[in-house]
């Protein structure tokens, strides 16, 4: 058995003797709080270097990256997703391409020095053509040469083997993915079908070598990068001969943690298999495990990195899964508050690795949210009885049933909206609703009642739509100038509220458009006007002064020593880019700049400023 740290070090040995630089892991919270809520891939840190920015580590790159993603958290419950997950990954910045990535990839997996998987097990997949680029022939004849039948190379469409771009332009290419069979070694078939789930994808090797323009259309690109990510939880279970990620040592403590809680056994086969819930409703138990062990996890990394349960944005995908782990704990029969138990084994498990999870935080946070939802609970199931019991308000309607005169209840797909209405107020989940009308004996069109439920979700905010949009540099909406002007009025900011407000001022998140600049920042309690008059002087009076902007790149302890700017928790490589103002302000950054503060047009105003969260104040605020 190899353990997951082991994997991890092998990982990066590996690459480091190929030539590339270790870099470390970014945060989720992606720095200066960008358009993507979270850090979802190892290449999201690396857009700009990947849009031709050097980097100041080389042009060969790996990390071990923590991912959070919730595009597909309706899979999570199976034995393959994940919301949280390590991502090892690899990058050649316009280095190496196909050949070496793809022949790197092969001797990882199956050299007996490395990781020594059965060659037999393993198939591909490669981009297969279309109006906008041509057929991946060197990505095949490459597998083919290594000694892959091609029988085991997949050639599918672009919705299975492309990636990007970022935004709605910018680099891209198709890609080529590696799959494992994890089911009876005996029985391993002679060809590839990406439709059966015994083929896990394990690697995805991105071969940038196209932009997309404004227009769609696709054009080469001068500089092609490599771009791969493989899935830790997957390659470890792989290694170890598990179908299940969550039997390896990344799970499985969780896992027994809830068997303990319960009085059920994760995939036992009898009737503990499935509970039988008030006598309608059955539920998957090894589903509900996986989910509980999915979400506090996710949910213990998001609050070490910051992320506070709420109604918006992060808090509010951070709120969604501890009240969907919730809700499955109390399916699973757990009738106490559990979620922080389960998060100290977590914390257990992770302090090795990441010894920031060791936060008191975590826990008082999980206490305080599974708190809260249980009265969410309590009060959408008294407005539930209270529908049903109201024959006057059209909730359901009657209809007589079979030729014994007995009357059914049917769901009225108009009052959707009072279901809606249970959701928007008081927080309760739409599949427990469901599960109150089965168990009360309604009967209704599910798919009926779900789509008319998405249609008015539709009309309110919608957060997968948030956390998948483009990603830029530094926390910007885009590159144009006047972004770039605000993006340096930032660090301006920044400056004169630490010679304001002290030094316990750090930043805490930045979105930055054309139109004006949201700063969040550490600071206690609400600022006064004569305050916020003195950091406006201080960025107008460093506009004035027409002072350059200068770049150096030096190691992180000398841009400590020099006093620069930034959170110095691992955040950053061996080489940053420090940004000095002189004068004004030095700062570690990695986006664009004016080249001196006399480009900045306008004079700078605040606006607003306001609570974010606890301990954190936002301040937004425009070039008039």
């Amino acid at each position: 058995m190899i353990t997951a740290n082991e994997l991890r070090q092998k990982y990066l040995k590996f690459f480091e003797s190929k030539g590339h630089a270790i870099i470390p892991s970014a945060p989720l919270v992606p720095e200066n709080d960008s358009t993507v809520l979270f850090t979802t891939a190892g290449m999201h840190p690396l857009v700009p270097y990947l849009m031709g920015e050097k980097h100041p580590m080389g042009k060969r790159l790996a990390d071990v990256q923590k991912c959070v993603r919730t595009g597909d958290i309706d899979e999570v419950g199976d034995p393959t997703h994940h919301t949280f997950f390590e991502m090892l990954g690899n990058w050649s910045l316009g280095d190496y391409f196909k050949e070496e990535s793809i022949t790197m990839s092969w001797e990882f997996l199956t050299s007996k020095e490395w990781l020594g998987l059965d060659k037999n097990r393993i198939a591909v997949s490669v981009f297969a053509g279309d109006k906008d680029a041509p057929f991946d022939e060197g990505s095949f004849e490459i597998w083919k040469n290594i000694g892959m039948s091609e029988s085991r190379i997949a050639k599918l469409p672009k919705k299975n083997n492309w990636w990007g771009p970022a935004g709605e332009t910018g680099p891209c290419g198709a890609d080529t993915e590696i799959f494992y069979w994890v089911g009876d070694a005996e029985k391993v078939p002679d060809s590839f079908n990406d439709d059966n789930d015994l083929w896990v994808e394990i690697w995805n090797n991105v071969f940038m070598e196209y932009n997309k323009k404004k227009d769609g259309a696709y054009e080469k690109i001068a500089q092609q990068n490599v771009d791969t990510g493989m899935g830790l939880e997957r390659i470890l279970a792989a290694v170890n001969g598990f179908s299940d990620n969550y039997k390896t040592e990344l799970f499985w403590p969780i896992i027994q943690k809830i068997e303990e809680l319960t009085k059920f056994k994760y995939g036992e086969k009898s009737d503990s298999e499935h509970i039988k819930d008030d006598g309608q409703c059955w539920v998957d138990t090894r589903k509900s495990m996986r989910i509980v062990a999915d979400h506090i996890k996710a949910a213990v990394f998001m609050i070490t990195d910051g992320v506070e349960p709420s109604n918006t944005e992060r808090g509010y995908v951070l709120r969604r899964l501890i009240r969907r782990a919730v809700r499955q704990g109390y399916k699973l029969g757990i009738k106490n508050n559990f979620t922080a138990e389960i998060a100290k084994i977590v914390q257990d498990l992770c302090k090795e690795t990441y010894p920031e999870v060791l936060n008191e935080n975590v826990l008082v946070e999980l206490q305080k949210e599974e708190n809260n939802f249980r009265k969410t609970l309590e009060r959408g199931l008294v407005k539930i009885d209270k529908y049903l019991s109201n024959p006057e308000g059209n909730f359901f309607y009657e209809k007589k049933g079979d030729e014994m005169g007995k009357r059914q209840l049917y769901f009225n797909t108009d009052a959707t909206e009072l279901i809606f209405d249970l959701y928007q107020t008081e927080g309760f989940p739409l599949e427990m609703t469901l599960e109150e009308l089965k168990r009360t004996g309604v009967s209704f069109d599910e798919n009926k009642l779900k789509e008319r439920f998405n249609e008015l979700l539709k009309k309110h905010q919608d957060l997968s739509r948030t956390a998948s949009a483009g990603m830029f540099k530094g926390g910007l909406a885009d590159t144009k100038e006047e972004t770039t002007q605000l993006h340096t009025v930032a660090h301006l900011m920044l400056a004169g509220l630490r010679k304001t407000l002290g030094e316990h001022v750090h930043q805490k998140g930045s979105n930055i458009n054309g139109e004006r600049v949201r700063f969040d920042f550490s600071h206690p309690e609400k600022m006064t006007d004569e305050q916020k008059q003195a950091v406006e002087k201080y960025v107008n009076e460093a506009i004035e002064a027409k002072v350059d902007v200068a770049l150096e790149e030096m190691s992180l302890d000398e841009a400590r020593e020099k006093g620069a700017e930034g959170a110095f928790e691992n955040k950053y490589g061996d080489v940053v880019k420090v940004f000095t103002i002189e004068g004004f302000s030095r700062e570690i950054c990695g986006g664009p700049h004016v080249k001196n503060t006399g480009d900045i047009k306008g004079k700078f105003k605040i606006k607003k400023e306001e609570s974010s969260s606890a301990g954190v104040r936002r301040i937004k605020a425009v070039l008039e």
